[in-house]
């Protein structure tokens, strides 16, 4: 795995376990942020996935964008795309005013981003 891969995957990590620290919160969990994590731990796998395909990528958190430039690669991810499109709304909406997330979408969102993490981990040849 090459550095830069191996950095997006410290990142992507990093993310998953706010979100999971998150969910064990008794008072006050901060579901917009369950959720915006588990989008930018799913984003940073699959950038992690390109990186080290060698496939350049934009600047983007549209997770179907992503998942349209691993489709070569990683056919069978395509089924992804319809909780990824989901997913991609809380890159940007839960983080200002006029939206914030319920206890169920941030359940949902934790559950879309471990399924995606587990067979990007597999990809990439890491431990579950």
């Amino acid at each position: 795995m090459t550095p830069i891969t191996r950095e997006w995957v410290e990142k992507a990590e990093g993310d998953y376990a706010v979100v999971r620290r998150e969910l064990r919160v008794r008072k006050d969990p901060n579901y917009d942020g369950v959720c915006f994590h588990s989008q930018q731990c799913v984003e940073k796998y699959l950038k992690a996935r390109l990186q080290e395909a060698v496939v350049a990528f934009p600047k983007t958190h549209d997770l179907v964008e992503l998942l349209r430039l691993l489709r070569p690669l990683e056919p069978t991810w395509w089924t992804f795309w319809r909780k990824m499109r989901a997913l991609t709304n809380y890159a940007v909406a839960v983080r200002y005013p006029g939206t914030f997330a319920t206890r169920v979408q941030a359940r949902r969102a934790f559950e879309r981003c471990r399924e995606l993490r587990k067979v990007a981990r597999r990809a990439l040849r890491l431990k579950p």
